[in-house]
């Protein structure tokens, strides 16, 4: 608990909101959203009325989309219509995406005018799309304008703008055709022109377009807000940085998560429900199971094998999780690059060829470990079996952690579906057959 919680409490018991609003509003806003959580519904009511409008919506904008939606069960609706007017149009549009049907048609019907047709508008985006993220608040020009017109356009409606490091160009038919920087236009004589300070063309990304293209172009263009057309160059609004990386945090929780075998959880894990938590890990279980299953029938058709060279069972464990361990590498290297745009699907001939020489050189050094340590323990027969079944079972295994996320990608599905225990569960199955397959071919055993 915040060692300021004891003061705020008291404030409110005192109903002293002049004071309470003087030291709130020189917290940061992520402090802020965590004493209203800590506090209970009524002091929590109270205290969030006490916030200045602005800071006010920040705040509620901050909280993760459990506590939103807990937050507003709690309101009435003359309190709801505000929170949700007061929020930014990226802001409310977030949370209206977040929030189940029922109570997004509430808040719908509590909005009118523009904030209703903004958020209809953003609504009306593809759901993972970057119209869903921009805002409409921002600072456009005209190409012939002053710079003291400009510096009278900043003063008018840069106080409601995401921001206004730049400013952004448009013609008579508001098709952006540059940008230009506060400082170029404060730094410029006022009656130049912004034609002649404006950089053209701009970056720009597609409303359409999928969010993750929208942090590769901030990142590589070092930019913090990014400019959103429409199909004729039309400008439509800005998404911002801090909207955009925090998708891309949430983006790669959610490979992480697919990478461990679990269903992405979208709450944080201390506010996940136990059922929810099942839910999400139970399926790659029972699929493992039945690999485990179908790894123990392939063995039970080597029996005679075994009974040949009982020495066998001891290096199997060793050299299915050494090619589980190779394939999960590949992979995790592989769905990285892809998610950073490293490389595409155009590339999978050569990347597959070069990682074919990779995990044979991989497979070769493990594979002599291998026969070194087999041929000191057990026999040369034994040592000579191990050893091959490493080399192909790490070559195999790699390449299948290289080819896959490609597949994926390809056919417009998630690399970060080919998960650890798809890579392992496969390098169990051909482990195991390599691995007996070559020991009966070596033995000479027959059925």
């Amino acid at each position: 608990m915040s060692t300021r919680m004891p003061e705020i409490r008291e404030l409110i018991a005192k109903r002293d909101w002049s004071r309470l609003r003087r030291l709130v509003t020189r917290w940061p806003v992520a402090y802020v959203a965590e004493l209203l959580m800590e506090l209970d519904k009524p002091d929590r009511m109270l205290f969030y009325r006490c916030l200045p409008r602005l800071l006010a919506a920040e705040v509620f904008a901050y909280l993760d989309s459990p506590q939103q939606e807990e937050f507003l069960r709690d309101l009435t609706d003359e309190q709801a219509r505000n929170v949700v007017k007061n929020l930014a149009p990226d802001d409310r549009t977030a949370l209206l995406s977040e929030l189940p049907a029922e109570v997004v048609q509430k808040l719908l019907s509590l909005l009118d005018g523009e904030d209703l047709r903004e958020a209809r508008q953003l609504l009306g985006y593809p759901e993972e799309s970057i119209g869903r993220l921009m805002t409409p608040d921002y600072v456009s020009v005209r190409p012939d304008w002053t710079l003291e017109r400009t510096m009278e356009e900043v003063r008018k409606k840069g106080r409601d703008s995401e921001t206004i490091n730049f400013i952004y160009v448009t013609d008579a038919a508001g098709r952006l055709v540059g940008t230009v920087s506060l400082r170029d236009v404060v730094l410029g004589d006022p009656a130049d022109t912004v034609r002649g300070i404006m950089r053209s063309p701009a970056i720009s990304v597609s409303a359409f377009e999928d969010r993750e293209d929208a942090a590769d172009l901030l990142e590589r263009y070092d930019l913090w807000a990014l400019p959103v057309v429409d199909s004729q160059g039309v400008l439509l609004g800005i998404v911002t940085g801090d909207d955009v990386f925090q998708i891309a945090r949430e983006e790669t929780t959610e490979d992480f998560h697919k990478g461990a075998g679990i269903t992405p959880l979208h709450v944080p894990l201390k506010e996940a429900k136990p059922a929810l938590l099942y839910r999400s890990r139970i399926l790659w279980l029972i699929l493992l199971a039945g690999v485990y299953l179908i790894s123990g029938n392939i063995i039970s058709r080597f029996e005679g094998v075994i009974a040949q060279a009982v020495s066998l069972v001891f290096f199997l464990p060793l050299l299915i999780d050494s090619a589980g361990n190779a394939g999960s590498q590949s992979a995790a290297l592989m769905v990285r690059a892809l998610a950073m745009g490293d490389v595409d699907s155009k590339d999978w001939l050569r990347v597959l060829g070069r990682e074919a020489g990779l995990a044979l050189a991989l497979g070769t050094t493990m594979g002599v470990s291998v026969w070194a340590v087999a041929a000191f323990t057990e026999n040369l027969t034994v040592a000579i079996i191990t050893g091959a079944s490493m080399v192909i079972s790490v070559l195999i295994a790699s390449l299948v952690g290289i080819a896959v996320p490609f597949a994926l990608d390809r056919f417009g599905l998630d690399p970060a579906a080919a998960s650890s225990p798809f890579v392992t569960s496969f390098a169990d199955i051909t482990g195991v057959l390599v691995y007996f397959s070559i020991a009966r071919w070596i033995l000479g055993v027959h059925g």
